[in-house]
This record gives structure tokens, sequence and C-alpha cells, in this order.
């Protein structure tokens, strides 16, 4: 049985063992009015990104439909519009997501009713154990019922379960389900996790007798509706899943080494990773990935592309690829072991003030280890004072954020966590031991989060360096992964909240910076109108100005 163990990820961290990066920036998609106009300001924004998200849907481009909503959530956090849509998007997203992984298809035929229901038992007493607020039930519930109705409604869902149903037919079943639910004790509400279960029992057994669904698939549907229903980062996690987040902690997978995102209909390469097949086989940030072996992404779900990219370690699959403004190519690569490096970018920037820089690109398993080795070569090649940056870094182990603040702080709370249960409560503190005394500045985007932002917190709470860049993410959530016993199967569960030494929250307020430095605008699209992402060699006036600081900083001392 494996540990449980404490993620801190700014969002939900999707991998198809290629480093898939979730959520999809959406910013440049937001064209934000002049705020002298309050109506404007507040309705044009939300409704422009309402208009595009129904085209996303409409061509059911989940992925980006959900990037683009979580991004103006984060600008208008407490409009309903755009939750009411966030939520719809991810039930198609991961429905998306499971019906592709073979382990989820597997437990369709594998498992009986009684395992499932165990199962939906299962999910909800970690519920009422772990999460970080009380549950209600019968919200769960209740959003179980709407996960299956927009299941009805997916041709995903219907072409496997229900094959040659009249449309008709599922229609008038979905306004039957709920009349049906609220006819039974109770009104058809949850008042305790057993009344849940019930009733979940009761939904897949009328399903089975009015359409002939596999009560496991409906049942499948509740499971993932009541994580869904409880925040953004808790979820339920098929056996693939659930072994690729073990992979993202270790930091290693077999793939290509590529990270990804969805864009009109292709695959867009963010990052390759330095030594992968994909970088020796001549791939490129910003290249675009338009078939694999022979078939047009834009023929598939992103998810399908993607799946269609792993494979067994040795196996060789045929990418055809376009760079911005160049001609398609096919490129052969075999899929290996890859190990994804959480320390990158380590040099020296300027050798008379010794200035030295390194990247976190997330805080997995090898990084303390992998940022130890990284401090004493630039130690032995004169740093005399350190730019970490944080940019684009989702987060990752809280215990690894913990260690890694621990190099640079020698006394005081580094994070502390306040969940429901007393166990979740604990404060970290730093060690005096082995603490490198260098002057530090840290940069940060709006993609810095989680654990990122524990250590930015912390070095700002306790006056340790300057932060420069823009304000973080805003995630304050600690989760906590959660083997199940039935399907070798996983629950990703928000167990606790964090705060920074000085005790402030970090939810929907993030760190700011000490210095404020935009990124400089670019064109967000190539001349094909590919998207595009930054590559070394384009203008970066945030590390411009961490340099500036931390020559200013050796010159002070």
């Amino acid at each position: 049985m494996r540990r449980r163990v404490y993620l801190a990820f700014g969002s939900v961290v999707l991998s198809w063992g290629l480093l898939l990066a979730w959520p999809l920036t959406a910013s440049a998609q937001l064209s934000f009015v002049d705020s002298s106009s309050p109506a404007v300001a507040i309705a044009s924004p939300v409704a422009g990104v309402l208009e595009r998200g129904k085209q996303l849907e409409a061509q059911r481009r989940w992925g980006e439909a959900l990037s683009l909503y979580e991004e103006a959530i984060r600008n208008h956090p407490h409009d309903r519009s755009l939750e009411q849509r966030f939520s719809l998007a991810r039930t198609h997203y991961d429905l998306a997501r499971r019906y592709s992984d073979s382990s989820f298809r597997d437990s369709l035929t594998s498992m009986s009713f009684r395992e499932a229901l165990e199962l939906y038992a299962e999910v909800l007493g970690k519920i009422q154990t772990h999460y970080v607020e009380s549950p209600d039930w019968d919200l769960l519930v209740r959003h179980g019922t709407q996960g299956l109705e927009a299941a009805l409604s997916d041709p995903v869902f219907v072409e496997r379960n229900l094959p040659g149903m009249p449309a008709a037919r599922i229609e008038h079943f979905k306004r039957q389900l709920r009349d049906y639910l609220a006819s039974r004790a109770g009104a058809g509400r949850a008042s305790s996790r057993q009344e849940a279960r019930d009733l979940v029992a009761v939904a897949a057994q009328f399903a089975h007798d009015q359409l002939g669904l596999l009560e496991t698939a409906v049942t499948l549907e509740y499971v993932s509706g009541a994580t869904n229903a409880l925040d953004q980062y808790s979820t339920y996690l098929t056996a693939g899943q659930l072994n690729e987040v073990y992979s993202q902690i270790e930091g290693n997978f077999v793939g290509l080494g590529v990270e990804l995102k969805a864009a009109d209909g292709a695959l867009l390469i963010v990052k390759v990773i330095t030594g992968s097949p994909a970088q020796r086989g001549g791939i490129l940030a910003n290249d675009r990935i338009v078939a694999v072996d022979g078939r047009s992404t834009s023929t598939m779900t992103t998810d399908q592309a993607a799946n269609m990219l792993q494979g067994k370690e040795g196996s060789m699959v045929d990418v055809t690829a376009v760079s911005p403004g160049q001609h398609p190519r096919i490129v052969r690569i075999r899929r290996e072991q890859v190990e994804v490096p959480s320390v990158d970018g380590v040099r020296i920037v300027d050798a008379a003030y010794g200035v030295a820089y390194l990247k976190l690109t997330c805080f997995q398993k090898t990084t303390s280890r992998d940022l130890d080795t990284a401090l004493w070569k630039l130690h032995r090649e004169g740093m005399r004072s350190l730019i970490i940056d944080l940019r684009g870094n989702p987060g990752g182990l809280l215990t690894t954020s913990v260690d890694v603040v621990d190099k640079f702080v020698d006394k005081g709370i580094i994070v502390s966590t306040r969940g429901r249960s007393s166990q979740e409560d604990y404060n970290y503190s730093a060690r005096q031991a082995g603490t490198w005394r260098v002057p530090l500045v840290v940069l940060i985007d709006g993609d810095s989060a989680s654990a990122s932002e524990i250590f930015a917190g912390a070095i700002r709470d306790h006056r340790r360096g300057l932060i420069v860049g823009t304000r973080s993410y805003g995630k304050g959530s600690v989760q906590g992964i959660f083997p199940l016993n039935v399907a070798n199967s996983g629950l990703r569960l928000t167990t606790a909240k964090f705060f920074s030494p000085r005790g402030l929250p970090f939810s929907q307020i993030g760190v700011s910076p000490d210095l404020l430095v935009q990124q400089a605008a670019k064109p967000v699209v190539g001349d094909d109108g590919a998207a595009l992402v930054p590559v070394a060699g384009d203008p970066d006036p945030v590390f411009d100005a961490g340099v500036r600081e931390a020559r200013r900083q050796v010159a002070r001392k």
C-alpha cells in the first residue's frame, strides 16, 4: 500500500506520461477595459469569456474552455456564471480523460455493482474523515446527478455505454431521474453518508431498469461528481492517473519528454525537457503536433491525441510537427524513461558581481538534493548573490517546499497548515544547520502557485530576500493523495489550508512582489495563427530587473 503524500500544486496537474501542463494560460484571450466605466468593466470581460467559452464547448475543446474559465474566475472570483461554466467544462473534461484511460475502461468491465458502491462509500468515508470542511452529503449526491446528466449528453459516454440508444429516450430518462429520486424517502435528499450511498444505489438501479445502463458506469459518475463538488483541486484518480501523480512526485515517467497544451485542434509544445527523446528528435518549443502516427489531431480530442503519444518503453511513435512559419515534418521518436529536472538553468549570469541564477520548475522528491548540487556548483564558481526563478512553477510536495526554504532561513516558522481535523494542524519550522546566507532575489508570476507561494511567502515574511515580478497565483490549500481499495484507484483531497510565517493566507491573494515588473508584451500567436510560448532569447524584463537587484545586493554588502 502506498503511503499518503501531501501535495501543494497550484491547480489540477494532469499528465499523460508526457508532463501535460494545466491550467492552460488564457489571459491573452481576455480584453479588460478601463475601470472608469464600472458597468462595462464588470460585464464586458465576463460576457466575452462566456461567449468564447461557448464556442470552445461547441467544438468539445473542454480543456481550453476549462482553462479560459479558470483564468476568468481568478479575475472575477465570485461570478456565478463563470463558476457554473467551469463546473460543466470540468465534468466533460474529466469524463473524456477517464474514458481515454485504459485502466478506467478495464474497471468498467471488471468491477461489479457491489464493488462500485463500496468504492463510492470509501470515497465518502475519506471525505468525512479528511476533507478540510464538513461535507454536505446532499450536495455531493446532487452534483453526482448533474454529472450523470452531463455524461448522458456526452458522445464519449453514450458511445461506450449506450450505443444506438435514441437521443429522445435518453433525454426522457434525464427528466425522469430527478423526479424519481425526489419521490424517495426524505424527498430524495441525503442527510448522512449512508443515505448518500443508498440514493446512488437507487439512481444506478433506475438507470439500469430504464436504459439498460451498466450500474457500475452510473456509480462511477457519482464518484467523480462527489469529489468534483468539493473544490477545483479534489478529484477521483483512476489507476492510471494515480500512477501519473506518483511519477510526477518521483520526477520521472515513460514518454517523449514534452510539456503540452491544447491549441486549436493541435497539441502545442510548451517545453521540451533537456536530454529527452523529443529534444534528440528535433522537437522544439512552440511546435504544434498536428498528427500522431498519421492520424490528424483535429479529428481527436486533446486527451485522445495525447494518449496516442504515450506507450510502452522502447516503442516508437511518428509525430507530425509544425514550427511557426514552416512546413510540417514527420519525426520518429522512441518512448523512453524521462527524468524531469526540477532545478534548471543553473549558471552564473554576471561574473563581475557573482550573480548566480537557477530555475525551480516544480517541487518534487528529488528537488532538495538537486538544489544542493546546484548551490555547491554555483558556490565554487563564485556565487555572491542568487536569483531563484519560480515563474511558471505550479508547486509540488509540501515537505519539499519546506526543505527548500530551510536551506535559506535559519529559524522560525516556514508555513502552517490548518484543517478541520486536528491532525492536519502543523507548524513547519526551520532548522539552523546548513543554512545558505547568500542574498536572494526570487522571481514570481501569476503561474507561481502553491508550494512556490510557500517558498516566496516565507522568504518575504522573514525578510530573507527581494520578491520580483507579478502577484502569484493565490492557491492556499494542501491536497492529500489517498490510495483506494477498489480498482487500484485513488483520491486527491483537499485536507488543509496553509498560511505564511506571519499567519497570512494565500487563497485568492497570493504573494505580492516587492518590486512589480510586468513581463514584456509579445504576440500571442505566430504568423500561422498558432499560440506562442516564451522561448530563450525573448525579452525578459523580470529577469533583467532581478539581475539589477542582485547586483545592488552585492554592492551594498
